[in-house]
């Protein structure tokens, strides 16, 4: 575990000094889950499968633009069920709810660390189709099935990663497709409390703001607490047991 976590700027995704290039990727990531992700993205290679990130770090401003354009109806938005819905015919504490399910709030994403990552497999997916990170594609009969047995088998866990979405538990929607490098996320989750949540909101231009800062303490709980623990291979896997700084 690091010694440690990472600062408010960071934690909130107001900063990126704690993030660097993955070698020859277009994603971000802490320095300590970029050496694992290589060593996952090796071992998945050795089974036949091309693991590649759809989205690793993301700032506050990008989860602000997905926050923003969900509210006004310019992004999909999407019922508990994975069914389209007309976000400007939705009162604002729905419209709340609603995009909850799939996104998080500007501040609380765990993107946000640099431990986090959505993956695929690239060789799975047919040419000119788009992923669409949706339960169904990594279920029985979907393009990404094989990719979502290996992951059930806990192969990730060997390397520090952890689905903190990997069923329903009353909040964020499943995501199979979500990897979470426990050494830095357990600690990040622990220290991104309400007040810190709250302090980065508070300047935002964020839409639907009134709801959310009426319910902020709720939808901490709900929507950022209410995740899967990181098993205790996870968090033992030997290959991460290095002390690296957590600092830009």
């Amino acid at each position: 575990m690091f010694a440690a976590v990472l600062d408010p700027l960071q934690l909130t995704g107001r900063s990126a000094t704690h993030v660097v290039p993955v070698a020859g990727q277009s994603c971000l990531l802490h320095p300590g889950a970029a050496q694992a992700w290589l060593g996952l993205q090796a071992a998945a290679l050795a089974e036949g499968l091309h693991l590649q990130a759809a989205s690793g770090f993301r700032d506050f401003a990008r989860q602000l633009a997905i926050w923003n354009g969900k509210c006004r109806g310019e992004r999909p938005l999407l019922d508990a069920a994975g069914e389209p819905l007309d976000a400007l015919c939705l009162a604002p504490a729905q419209r709340v709810a609603a995009i909850l399910e799939w996104s998080a709030l500007p501040g609380a994403s765990r993107h946000h660390w640099g431990s986090d990552l959505d993956v695929i497999d690239l060789a799975a997916l047919p040419a000119g189709q788009s992923p669409q990170l949706l339960p169904a594609e990594y279920a029985e009969g979907g393009v990404f099935a094989r990719l979502g047995r290996w992951l059930d088998s806990g192969a990730a866990e060997d390397f520090g990663f952890f689905r903190p979405y990997a069923a329903d538990r009353g909040g964020v929607r499943p995501e199979p497709w979500h990897l979470s490098w426990a050494p830095l996320a357990v600690p990040a989750l622990q220290a991104l409390s309400v007040e810190c949540l709250a302090e980065a909101l508070q300047e935002a231009q964020l839409d639907d703001a009134a709801v959310v800062a009426a319910q902020l303490p709720v939808l901490h709980a709900r929507y950022v607490l209410n995740v899967a623990a990181a098993s205790p291979r996870a968090l033992a896997a030997p290959a991460l047991l290095k002390d690296d700084s957590t600092s830009g």
